[in-house]
Parts: C-alpha cells; structure tokens; sequence
C-alpha cells in the first residue's frame, strides 16, 4: 500500500510529488498526459520556467522526479475508486488496482467549449481566458472580451495595464445601461449580438463574426468558458464543491482537505484562479500537509 495516491501528474500532481517523495513517502502518480494547458504554444509567469512550452516544462520535471526511488508513475485513467481514511482503493481502466493511505486529486478541469466555429481552434492561441498567462505577448493590441459575469466589468479595468484598446462582446447578455455608461466611460466599445463564427487562419483570430451580421476585427480574444472537473471521482467519493463563475470546484480547507478525511485536492480542480504557479505552490502544500497527516 502507498502512502499517496496521486491522480493527475500536472503542474499541481508533480509538485505534491516533489514533496512526498523528498520525504521517502512511497506514492504512485496516476496520468493520463493531457494537462489542461497542452493547446497553449507558452506557458507564463512560473519562475524560471517563463515562456517554455507548458509539455516540455511537465516533461522536465518528471525527469527530475527520476531521482526519488518512492515516487511511482503510471499511465492510466482511475476509473473506479473508493474506501477511506488509511485504506483508499482505486481501479484504473486497464483493471489495475491501487491502494493508498492517502488521496490527492489533481486531475483538474476541461473547458466546455461553445459550439461556435472556428471557437475550439483558436483556444489557447488566440482565444484566451487570463491577462495573466498571455497579456504582456499581446499588450498595447486591440483585445475583444466576451461578457459572461459581473466579473467582466472588473476585468475590464484590469486590462487597462495592458492595453487601451478594448472592445466588449455582449453575446447576447443584458448589460444594464449603467454597465454601458461605465465602460464607455472607460472608451470600450459595447458590441451587440451573440458570436457566430470565430474567423481565423490556423488558430490565430482575425474576426469575430457576430448573428447581426457584423464582423469586427481584434488581435486577442479574452473569453471565460464554464469548466468542469475532468472526471467524476469526487461524485463517487461524496467530496464537497464549489459552483463558482467560471465552473465548479473542490472544497478544501487551509491544508487543501476535502470535505473527505485523507484526501487532499490541487490545481485547477480546486482553485478558480486558474495558473501553473498556484497550481504548483497548492499541489506542494497538499503533499507536505498529507505527509503531516499520517505522522504518529
């Protein structure tokens, strides 16, 4: 029996492995090698890592994780999974069975794309969902945002760091006219309509095509699709969420507990504010506070 059990080895999976096996804790690492950000060219904003492929950075890491002989890897989906503290079990696709005291999940979320063409294409290219992680690439561009919550007013002064060229798709939202007032003040131009069609030309945007018939041309499209966790293991162990703007996550505490004893979660799964270096500061917290749990 392992000590951990980890599902998902992206940014959060490897760097809760980085601890645990640094403390000698025998743990298995379950993946499936699809992290979320792989339809990004860069990855920004993880120090000493910025602007490397996000494959190649995950690539690196698991070669160094080589080094520590308790740290195990393999390369399945968990498709069944049950038990409790100190006894978890977990059944992989290929009939596998794992035992481990502990449990993190960090398998993170997909995005629910819309079914507007050209829309997929473009995710992670030229449609992008934070200033954050593609900003700076782009600043001082004629950037498009897609209303989808009181939060893309917000968004809006943000952006200004970047850029003084703002246009704001409605998409069919009701933005109430003081909404409209704030933004024109603000020299952002309000586009009515609901999007129809993502012109592009191998990923990178050159017009978003509106049902009124009206085609406007911006350089980055800023777009925030609801997500939803990449698998339904925590359906299965009963683990609390959290329905948020963006999607729903995990519920966890300060030691990135669930609602469950014994299982700990990280990464996007459990945090909305999707980012590689949150994702890796939370994945190491959640292995050293598993470790702690099982002290004597």
């Amino acid at each position: 029996m392992d000590d951990v059990l980890i599902i998902g080895g992206s940014f959060a999976g490897l760097a809760a492995a980085l601890q645990l096996g640094r403390a000698r804790r025998n743990i298995t690492v379950l993946d499936t090698g699809l992290p979320r950000n792989r339809f990004a060219p860069h990855s920004h904003g993880l120090l000493g890592h910025d602007h490397k492929a996000p494959l190649d950075i995950l690539a690196e890491a698991r070669q160094q994780l080589e080094r520590y002989p308790t740290i195990k890897f393999v390369n399945a989906r968990a498709a069944n999974i049950s038990g409790a503290l100190d006894d978890f079990s977990v059944t992989t696709n290929e009939g596998q069975t794992l035992k481990a005291r502990r449990l993190l999940l960090s398998y993170g979320v997909v995005d629910q794309m819309p079914a507007i063409p050209g829309y997929a294409d473009c995710w992670g290219k030229s449609i992008v969902p934070c200033p954050y992680c593609d900003g700076f690439e782009v600043a001082g561009k004629h950037w498009g945002l897609v209303w989808s919550s009181a939060h893309s007013q917000h968004a809006v002064m943000l952006f200004h760091d970047w850029t003084e060229h703002l246009t704001m798709f409605a998409d069919g939202h009701d933005i109430s006219a003081e909404v409209r007032a704030d933004l024109i003040a603000r020299n952002v131009e309000v586009v009515d309509g609901k999007l129809a069609e993502i012109a592009h030309q191998d990923g990178k945007l050159s017009t978003v095509n509106l049902d009124t018939g009206r085609n406007v041309a911006v350089d980055v499209l800023f777009a925030h699709p609801r997500n939803k966790p990449s698998a339904n293991l925590h359906e299965a162990l009963g683990l609390e969420t959290v329905d948020g703007p963006m999607g729903v996550v995990l519920k966890v505490d300060d030691r990135r507990e669930t609602s469950v004893p014994g299982i700990y979660a990280a990464g996007d799964l459990a945090n909305p504010m999707a980012s590689v270096t949150l994702a890796t500061s939370n994945g190491a917290m959640a292995g050293i506070f598993a470790q702690q749990s099982m002290l004597v």
